[in-house]
C-alpha cells in the first residue's frame, strides 16, 4: 500500500469535481426552502473558502481560483453572448424608448445617487475622514453593474414572462456596458488628469476594438457555417466565437472580453438567428453544471471576513445602490410611461451584482491603475464586502420583484403567445380594409418569417375578406388567411383610439384589427382564438375599453396577457387538461 503515499490530492478536476457536488447540494437545499439555486450555489462557495478543498492544508487560498479562471471566462463570455444575443432588433420594436430612458437613468441616477448617499452618509457614521472623492466615484461606477447570468438563471428559474421581464433580459447587458463605459472614463479622468476629452476617447477606443472583435468573430463563424461547417457542429461554432471573442479582447482585462462576447451576440443574433438558439440548445444539457460551477466558484471568491472591518460603510453603499436603482428605474419607466407594475418592481429587480463588478473591483486593485494603497483598499474591502451581500440577496429580490410583478410562472404555452409586445401597433390608421391590411402585414413580416411573400399573404386576406366580412361586432376586426405551410400561428394587432369606419353590421368603428397567419396544422387554434377573442370583446366591456384606449403597445400587451383575462389568454395545458377531464 506504499503506493498510496505517492498519490496527489490536488489535482484541479479533483477540486472541481468536489465543488460542483458541493454546489448541487446547496442549491438543492436552497430550492427546497423556495429560495433561488443561485443564492445556494453563492453561499455554498463562501462556506467552501473556509473549508480544506483536497491538496489544500488550509482554508482556499484565492489566488489558487485563478487556476481556474479559464473555466469562469468562458461561463462569463457564454453569459454575455446570450444576453447579447437577446438583443434582437426585431423582436424589442415598441421597447427601444423605455430601455434608452432605463440606460440614461443607469448611466446618470444612479451614480449621482450612490455618491451622494456614500459622500454624505460616511460623514453621519463617522467614516467621512475616508470616503473621499475617489473612492467615492469608483464605488459609484462600480454601482451601475448588474449580474446578467444570475438575473438570466433566475428568470429562467421563476419561469416569469411580460413586460418587465422583457425589459430586464433586453437591458441587463446593456447596463454592464453602460458601467464599463462609465468606470472606464472616471478612471481615465481621475487617473491621468487629461480631462473629459481623453476619458472619452479612452471609452470610444475600447467599445470600438472591443465591436470590431465581436463583429469579426462573428462574420468568420457566420461564414464557416454558411460554407464548410455542417448543421450538426453549428452549436460548437457558436462556443469558439465565444473563446476567440474573450481571447482576442482579453487584452482590455474583464471588461474588454465580457464586451466582446456581448457584441459577438447581437451580430450574430441579428444576422443568423437561428445560429443563437444552435448554441442554447446545444449547451442547455450541461448548463446546469456549468451555471452551478461557475456559481460556486464565484462565492468562493467572496470573503465575508471583510465586512466587519468596514460594516457601516457595507451597509450605506448596498442601502445607496438599492435606493440608486431604484430611483433610476422608477422614474425612467415612468417618462417611458409604462404601468404601474413595471415601474415599483424593476429597480428591484437590478439588484443583482455580479462578474462584471469583481472585474472593475480588480482593475483598481491592481497595480496599473494609478491610484493610492488607501483608495485600492477601500473600494477593494467594501466593493467586495457589498457584493458579497449582493450575490446572497440580489436573486432573491430579483425573484420577489417577478413574483410581485405577477410575470412569475407566465412562460407556459397560452393562446395568445404569438402576440408579443413587438406586435402589436397602437395609433392605427387607414382608410380602406385593403389598407388596414396591408399596414398590418408589413409589421408581420417585419417582426415573423413566413413562407409565402408579403404580397401573397394580403392577396390571399383579401380574398377571403371580399367573401365574407371578418368585422366581428363592437370595434373587432379579425382579417386572416390560411397557408399550407408553417409549423406555429403567427399575428399582429392593430388599435386606433378614434376606430375605423369599415360599415360594420352593428354601427361599431372599428378599434382593434387582429391579422392572422395560420398554417394549415394550427386550425383547431385559429377557431380558438377568434371564438376567444370575439367572445371576450364583444362580451366584456370593460377589457374591450383597455384594449382600445392603451396608451403603448407595452400597456395592451399587459391588458391581454393579465392575470384576470384566463378566458381570453389561457394557459394551452389548463384547457387540455379540463378538456381531457371533460372526456373522462
Amino acid at each position: 500500500m506504499d503506493f498510496l503515499k505517492d498519490l496527489h490530492y490536488d489535482d484541479p478536476l479533483l477540486n472541481m469535481a468536489t465543488v460542483l457536488v458541493a454546489g448541487i447540494i446547496g442549491g438543492e437545499v436552497f430550492a427546497a426552502i423556495r429560495l433561488p439555486k443561485v443564492t445556494g450555489w453563492i453561499a455554498t462557495g463562501i462556506v467552501l473558502r473556509q473549508l480544506k478543498l483536497p491538496g489544500m492544508d488550509t482554508s482556499v487560498d484565492p489566488k489558487c481560483l485563478d487556476a481556474f479562471l479559464p473555466y469562469m471566462h468562458f461561463v462569463l463570455g457564454f453569459i454575455a453572448f446570450t444576453v447579447g444575443a437577446t438583443l434582437y432588433f426585431a423582436s424589442l420594436r415598441n421597447t427601444g424608448r423605455r430601455i434608452t430612458l432605463l440606460l440614461l437613468g443607469e448611466a446618470i441616477l444612479t451614480p449621482i445617487i450612490v455618491a451622494a448617499i456614500l459622500f454624505f452618509g460616511a460623514g453621519l457614521i463617522g467614516r467621512g475622514d475616508v470616503m473621499t472623492k475617489e473612492p467615492t466615484i469608483l464605488l459609484a461606477a462600480i454601482a451601475i453593474a448588474g449580474a446578467p447570468g444570475t438575473t438570466v438563471l433566475v428568470v429562467q428559474e421563476a419561469r416569469a414572462r411580460g413586460v418587465l421581464t422583457k425589459t430586464l433580459l433586453a437591458a441587463i447587458g446593456l447596463i454592464d456596458m453602460v458601467a464599463v463605459a462609465v468606470f472606464v472614463f472616471v478612471t481615465t479622468f481621475l487617473g491621468d488628469k487629461l480631462g473629459w476629452q481623453h476619458a472619452i476617447q479612452s471609452v470610444g477606443v475600447q467599445f470600438g476594438v472591443t465591436f470590431a472583435i465581436g463583429t469579426v468573430c462573428s462574420l468568420v463563424a457566420i461564414l464557416l457555417t454558411r460554407t464548410v461547417v455542417s448543421p450538426a457542429f453549428l452549436g460548437p461554432t457558436m462556443v469558439a466565437v465565444v473563446f476567440g471573442a474573450w481571447g482576442f479582447a482579453a487584452g482590455f482585462g474583464t471588461s474588454g472580453g465580457i464586451l466582446a462576447c456581448t457584441f459577438a451576440g447581437i451580430i450574430v443574433t441579428n444576422l443568423r438567428h437561428d445560429l443563437v438558439r444552435s448554441c442554447e440548445a446545444y449547451l442547455k444539457s450541461i448548463s446546469g453544471v456549468l451555471f452551478a460551477l461557475f456559481f460556486t466558484f464565484a462565492g468562493m471568491r467572496l470573503d465575508f471576513s471583510l465586512v466587519p472591518t468596514a460594516a457601516g460603510l457595507v451597509v450605506l453603499y448596498f442601502v445607496a445602490r438599492l435606493i440608486g436603482k431604484c430611483v433610476g428605474a422608477y422614474v425612467a419607466m415612468t417618462l417611458a410611461d409604462v404601468t404601474a407594475s413595471v415601474r415599483a418592481n424593476l429597480g428591484i429587480a437590478l439588484l443583482p451584482h455580479g462578474g462584471v463588478a469583481v472585474g472593475l473591483i480588480l482593475l483598481v486593485a491592481s497595480d496599473s491603475s494609478g491610484f493610492s494603497d488607501d483608495v485600492k483598499s477601500l473600494v477593494n474591502t467594501v466593493g467586495l464586502a457589498a457584493l458579497a451581500v449582493n450575490q446572497l440577496l440580489g436573486p432573491s429580490a430579483t425573484r420577489f420583484a417577478l413574483n410581485r410583478s405577477g410575470e412569475s410562472s407566465k412562460d407556459r404555452a397560452r393562446l395568445l403567445d404569438f402576440l408579443q409586445e413587438q406586435r402589436i401597433q397602437i395609433g392605427l390608421t387607414a382608410d380602406t380594409k385593403e389598407e388596414v391590411i396591408r399596414t398590418l402585414s408589413a409589421l408581420l413580416y417585419k417582426t415573423s418569417q413566413l413562407e409565402i411573400t408579403q404580397d401573397e399573404f394580403v392577396e390571399r386576406v383579401l380574398d377571403r375578406e371580399n367573401l365574407e366580412t371578418t368585422c366581428v361586432g363592437e370595434g373587432l376586426m379579425i382579417p386572416h388567411a390560411i397557408l399550407d405551410e408553417g409549423a406555429e400561428m403567427r399575428g399582429v394587432l392593430g388599435i386606433s383610439k378614434k376606430g375605423l369606419d369599415f360599415d360594420a353590421a352593428d354601427g361599431h368603428r372599428v378599434r382593434a384589427v387582429l391579422l392572422l397567419a395560420t398554417p394549415e396544422v394550427e386550425r383547431k387554434r385559429h377557431l380558438q382564438i377568434l371564438s376567444a377573442f370575439a367572445t371576450a370583446i364583444t362580451r366584456d366591456t370593460n377589457l374591450a375599453e383597455q384594449l382600445y384606449n392603451a396608451r403603448s403597445a407595452a400597456h395592451a400587451y399587459d391588458v391581454l396577457h393579465a392575470d384576470e383575462q384566463m378566458d381570453l389568454n389561457y394557459f394551452l395545458e389548463d384547457a387540455a387538461d379540463q378538456a381531457g377531464l371533460r372526456e373522462s
